[in-house]
């Protein structure tokens, strides 16, 4: 028989051992059209009739501001060439800064929401906000997929591994 110790420690340890997770890129647009984009380690599907995928976000963010205002945003699943992408975009914030202008983030034209898709990405869903639920410091916004995109060329998304670490999981 073998046993196993369970002891008591504090959550910042804890949670640390959800890793790897799935990273997500949300992009959102202000009023007059303007993109922004973040990334997000909390995100999943909670609807398959219809299609819905939900992400978490901070109260604090520009996204959130983005997102309550407009009712829409777009999720990435981005790909192994994306992690820079990613450690920029979440280094700092939109209300400062043009992220898709300063770090040259090629878009496409999404067809039923103004954020636009993300180029090169595993997989873009383009969500309109039918729910959302507030959760302490952050809310999570529930979106139905209005249309769905994936890459010919990129079959596997990233991960993150914690300390800025992303690498992608091949698939068997």
């Amino acid at each position: 028989m073998v046993v196993t110790a369970v002891i008591e420690v504090g959550w910042s340890e804890a949670i640390r051992r959800k890793y790897p997770e799935p990273v997500v890129l949300v992009v959102s647009c202000d009023r007059e059209g303007r993109p922004n984009v973040m990334p997000a380690g909390w995100s999943m599907v909670t609807s398959a009739v219809p299609p819905m995928l939900a992400v978490s976000i901070g109260h604090r963010r520009y996204t959130h501001k983005l997102i309550e205002e407009t009712g829409e945003f777009v999720i990435v699943f981005p790909s192994e060439g994306m992690g820079d992408l990613i450690n920029y975009t979440g280094s700092c914030s939109g209300r400062n800064v043009d992220k898709f202008k300063e770090y040259n983030i090629e878009t496409l034209k999404s067809k039923y929401v103004r954020p636009p898709l993300i180029k090169d990405a595993v997989a873009c869903f383009e969500c309109k906000v039918r729910g959302k639920l507030v959760t302490g410091d952050h809310t999570i916004f529930a979106g139905e997929v209005l249309a769905s995109y994936v890459s010919e060329k990129y079959k596997d998304r990233l991960y993150n591994f914690g300390d800025d670490r992303y690498r992608t999981i091949p698939r068997e």
